[in-house]
C-alpha cells in the first residue's frame, strides 16, 4: 500500500512539473517574440545613440546588445513608457562604461607613475661604475682555465642544460658541476676583492 502511495506521489509531481514546463514554453515563445519586436523597433535607435557618443562601431552594436539583453532579462516588459525604459538602460550602460573607463585611466596613469619613479636615473657616475664592474667581471672570466670558462658561460649565457654540456664535452654531469663552481667562486672572490 505504502508503494502504492508512494507512486502516486511521484505521478503527481511529474504531471505537475509537465504541466508547468508546458506553461513556461507558450510564455517563452511569447517573450521571445516580444523581444523580437522590441529589436526591430529600436535596434536602429539605439545604434545611432551609441554611435553619437562613441567611436567605435563593434562598441556601439555591443551597448546595443547589452540593451536587449537588460531587456530580456527584466521582468518589466510590459512598462508603460517602453521608449523611456530602453533608452534608460542605454543611458545607465554609458554611464558605467564611462565610470569603467574612468577607473581604467586612473589604473594606467598609477602604474606609468609607479613605474616612472621606479625607474633610476642613469648619470655619467651610474655608468660609469657599472661599466667597470663588468670590466672586473670580464678579467675574471678571461683568469679562469678555458674549459671551466666555456662550460661557465654556456650555463649561465646559453642557458644549456648541464647534461648536454656533460655529453659535448664527454664528461660527467659532476664534473660540469665542479666546473661551475670553479667558476663561481673564482668570480665572487674577485667581485668582492674589487669592492
Amino acid at each position: 500500500m505504502s508503494e502504492l502511495l508512494h507512486y502516486c506521489d511521484a505521478a503527481m509531481a511529474t504531471s505537475k512539473a509537465h504541466t508547468r514546463a508546458d506553461r513556461a514554453v507558450p510564455a517563452q515563445a511569447e517573450a521571445q517574440t516580444a523581444l523580437l519586436g522590441l529589436d526591430q523597433r529600436y535596434r536602429t535607435a539605439l545604434m545611432a545613440f551609441f554611435l553619437r557618443r562613441v567611436v567605435d562601431p563593434s562598441e556601439a552594436e555591443d551597448l546595443t546588445q547589452e540593451v536587449f539583453v537588460g531587456l530580456a532579462a527584466s521582468r518589466q516588459g510590459a512598462t508603460s513608457n517602453v521608449d523611456g525604459y530602453v533608452f534608460q538602460i542605454a543611458a545607465n550602460l554609458l554611464r558605467d562604461r564611462a565610470r569603467r573607463e574612468n577607473v581604467r585611466s586612473a589604473h594606467r596613469a598609477h602604474m606609468i607613475q609607479n613605474a616612472k619613479a621606479q625607474v633610476e636615473s642613469l648619470g655619467p657616475l651610474p655608468v660609469s661604475v657599472g661599466r667597470q664592474a663588468l670590466d672586473e667581471v670580464v678579467l675574471a672570466l678571461e683568469e679562469l682555465p678555458p674549459k671551466t670558462r666555456a662550460i661557465f658561460l654556456l650555463f649561465r649565457l646559453e642557458r644549456i642544460k648541464q647534461e648536454q654540456i656533460a655529453r659535448v664535452y664527454g664528461i660527467s654531469v659532476s664534473a660540469v658541476q665542479k666546473h661551475l663552481l670553479r667558476a663561481m667562486a673564482h668570480l665572487t672572490a674577485r667581485v668582492q676583492a674589487h669592492r
